[in-house]
């Protein structure tokens, strides 16, 4: 006999795993009203130096660890060189170099996010990956606060979520600005 809610075995893999994302979703009580919920904002999560940033899932296209870079001579201090990720030469940029003037440190753990960008994609450097943050209505917080330096022009809104502060960072805006795609020294 079988037990209430057990997998159904039906000899179809593909049948075995449709059963078990139907069995899944019917446990995670309010999933759609909180993915659809008006005044929530979603986006993937970061750190560069002590800054908590957030961009929108539409802005990264993916996040992967360092990869193995090659120097570019002649290029700005900020830009430290290609990857070959999957069979392309993507740009790696060190996005706190280019916003504060300060190096990143690399460390093993050091993740990049893809960025699409007109011409081709980029990968940025972060400190520190997050993951998935959301963030509600009642969670604003004047975004002038957080805003100084070149983050001034990249800065949609912000948030304050318990003790931390996050703002949401626009990757799209960065990637069309003149100075980020002129890496030439």
């Amino acid at each position: 006999m079988k037990a209430a809610g057990a997998p159904r075995l039906t000899g179809d893999p593909f049948g075995t795993l449709l059963d078990y994302e139907r069995r899944s979703l019917a446990h995670v009580a309010g999933l759609p009203e909180q993915l659809d919920a008006p005044g929530l904002w979603r986006g993937v999560g970061y750190r560069i130096g002590d800054r908590r940033l957030a961009s929108g899932f539409d802005e990264v296209i993916e996040i992967l660890p360092m990869p193995q870079i090659t120097p570019v001579p002649g290029a700005q201090p900020w830009m430290l060189g290609v990857a070959n990720i999957r069979g392309n030469l993507l740009p790696i940029v060190d996005l706190k170099q280019f916003l504060e003037g300060a190096r990143t440190v690399l460390h093993e753990s050091q993740r990049v996010l893809l960025v699409r960008q007109p011409g081709g994609d980029v990968a940025v450097t972060i400190d520190e990956l997050y993951g998935q943050r959301s963030f509600l209505e009642e969670q604003l917080m004047p975004v002038e606060q957080l805003a100084e330096g070149r983050y001034v022009h990249f800065l949609d809104r912000a948030y304050r979520l318990g003790d931390d502060e996050w703002a949401v960072f626009s990757l799209d805006r960065l990637a069309r600005t003149p100075e980020f795609r002129q890496a030439a020294a």
